[in-house]
């Protein structure tokens, strides 16, 4: 938690102080030098590579951006929009009744989604994929304003608060989503085999 913390905030801090003191270019390098180096030495003390190897590719990406758009805040556009676009995708299974929550924990589970035939279970599901839907509906509200305003600062601020916090909300949202629904089902299942049992003695 930690390290992942530190992967998706140190090369923002790096970038918005440098840019600030010698310019986007230098920024930009040192913002991708950073990344790197936490890549680095990740993999010198043998731990996960995945998360870096993704930190690293979403600075490569932002610090394109924001050479390509020759400004501070183009290295958050990527992040702004991708938080419009998770919202509509969650906002939009939940209008086909296949919240996003319920259907990752399935597949995750490689288990056949049966609590879309159990209404509640249904319901929570549908709150879990709305909290996540809030905070990216959050971030973008929130960050695509500051960057209108140009508060290349408080852009990097707000990256960082309204990340972990708000998604260990949504997990928590999430978590309880799917204890409830698996008591139900099992439930279920129980009362399905006493009935077969009584059935086929």
């Amino acid at each position: 938690m930690k390290g992942d913390l530190l992967l998706s905030s140190l090369p923002v801090a790096v970038f918005v102080m440098v840019e600030a003191a010698a310019g986007l270019t230098a920024g930009v390098c040192c913002a991708l030098g950073a990344a790197l180096a936490l890549t680095v030495a990740r993999a010198v003390r043998r731990q996960p590579l995945r998360p870096a190897i993704g930190a690293f590719i979403g600075v490569a990406i932002a610090s394109f951006i924001a050479y390509r758009t020759g400004g501070a805040g183009g290295y958050f556009l990527a992040g702004i929009w991708w938080s419009l676009a998770c919202c509509c995708v969650l906002l939009l299974s939940m209008v086909v009744r296949r919240p996003l929550v319920g259907v990752v924990w399935s597949v995750m589970n490689r288990a056949p989604p049966a609590w879309r035939a159990d209404r509640p279970s249904v319901t929570g599901y549908d709150l879990a994929t709305g909290a996540l839907a809030a905070v990216f509906a959050a971030r973008f509200v929130v960050q695509r304003w500051l960057y209108t305003e140009d508060q290349t600062g408080w852009l990097a601020v707000a990256k960082v608060v309204m990340g972990y916090p708000l998604w260990a909300f949504a997990l928590a949202v999430a978590f309880w989503a799917v204890r409830r629904s698996e008591r139900r089902l099992a439930v279920t299942r129980r009362r399905v085999t006493g009935q077969d049992e009584r059935i086929n003695p």
